[in-house]
């Protein structure tokens, strides 16, 4: 069992507040249920263990469970990795017998199809639920209310959104994939105050401070795959992996827009391709030789169309998710910022704001294209938060297409 949790939760809990009850409405049904302050606690508990697993478990979803009995935590669990058992079957078992009666908060509705393991439902319905407080359906085609359904039927009382929002975020990527077999797209950069992402000479190291860097290796460690324009390679040579100190670290796949396939063999990304998968965007291949040399040291090139100058990455992007690629960091340069903007394919944008000004009317800013004539036709972002990170500022928003 992780104490740790437990104990901190049970810190939260006011004796004076426990009893009194929250009404929150079910929009499927219009049927109205009450939660105390434990309930939203042990909730609250499940989303932490759920985000224990935060980029380890695409393509699946982070789920966290926690069963209750008699006002004590007897079990948990969280799904840690694609393949591996499920939150519910790990939370029951640590629970054992006194599962039966018992009531179980659950992230994410609970499975009713077999994959790569057995559903999960049914196994709720055995070890003796009484009841199962779900913050959001699973928008899995194969799922879809049929786990809820199974749990209602069988005598398990339902209720289902609870912190529903804060769990469909934790699941953000998992939801527009599932939805769209497209990965979820977000649009990282960082920026000086007065908006320049280099010097005149090009020069970009560094604009953020060291906290806003290591932030950015942990979004890498956490996202599928990165993508960066050839402009940005040529410019830089970035190796474009994960460097975390401490914790487990994986690389992501590595995606290059690169319209004439102007990879340079000597590049870090063309001389590490054997031990990190990557990907090359280009247009229509024009240096076959050039394309055998990459194909060679083990990059995939997938050949768009269009233009060396304008490669039409939006058609790649259901391509990239039936090769299991849910999600996508773009740390590309201001054109293709501009260009992904333009075809209102981002999802998400992290925006890191240093403050410095390094001035410069041909310093680059962080979108070039030909821009937009009118305010009112200006990208707009929706849930914005606000993060401090040392000296520097991040923004993060959603956008609004």
């Amino acid at each position: 069992m992780i104490m740790a949790h437990k104990s901190i939760k049970a810190d939260l809990l006011d004796p004076k507040e426990k009893d009194r009850v929250f009404l929150w409405l079910d929009d499927r049904n219009g049927c109205a249920y009450m939660n105390n302050q434990e309930d939203m606690i042990y909730m609250q508990t499940a989303l932490d263990l759920a985000r224990l697993a935060r980029g380890k478990t695409s393509p699946n979803p982070m789920v966290g469970a926690v069963v209750v009995r008699d006002g004590r935590i007897v079990g948990q669990g969280y799904h840690k990795k694609a393949g591996t058992e499920h939150a519910e079957i790990l939370a029951l078992r640590e629970a054992g017998e006194e599962a039966r009666g018992a009531d179980i908060y659950i992230t994410l509705e609970p499975c009713s199809h077999t994959g790569k393991t057995p559903p999960c439902a049914p196994a709720l319905v055995e070890a003796g639920i009484k009841r199962a407080v779900i913050a959001c359906l699973d928008p899995n085609p194969e799922v879809a209310g049929q786990g809820e359904k199974i749990l209602r039927e069988r005598g398990v009382q339902t209720e289902v959104g609870l912190f529903q929002d804060e769990a469909r975020k934790l699941n953000e990527v998992f939801f527009k994939y599932i939805q769209t077999r497209t990965p979820f797209m977000v649009l990282k950069t960082a920026m000086t105050l007065d908006g320049k992402i280099a010097a005149v000479s090009g020069d970009s190291r560094w604009i953020t401070g060291e906290a806003s860097r290591k932030l950015v290796h942990q979004m890498r460690n956490t996202y599928d795959a990165i993508m960066a324009g050839i402009g940005t390679v040529l410019a830089d040579d970035p190796r474009l992996n994960t460097r975390l100190e401490e914790g487990e670290q994986r690389d992501p796949v590595r995606i290059i827009v690169d319209g004439a396939l102007d990879l340079p063999l000597d590049s870090q990304i063309a001389r590490s391709s054997t031990e990190q998968e990557t990907i090359i965007l280009t247009s229509l291949i024009r240096n076959r030789k050039q394309a055998g040399a990459l194909e060679e040291r083990g990059i995939k090139i997938i050949e768009l169309g269009g233009s060396p100058e304008q490669v039409p990455v939006e058609q790649a992007l259901p391509l990239l998710g039936e090769m299991g690629i849910c999600s996508i960091l773009v740390e590309g340069g201001a054109a293709l910022n501009a260009y992904l903007l333009g075809q209102r394919v981002i999802n998400k944008v992290c925006w890191f704001i240093a403050p410095k000004l390094i001035g410069g009317k041909n310093a680059p800013s962080p979108v070039a294209g030909p821009g937009i004539e009118l305010m009112r036709d200006a990208v707009e972002l929706d849930d914005i938060q606000y993060q401090q990170l040392e000296r520097d500022i991040l923004i993060t928003g959603y956008t609004r297409w």
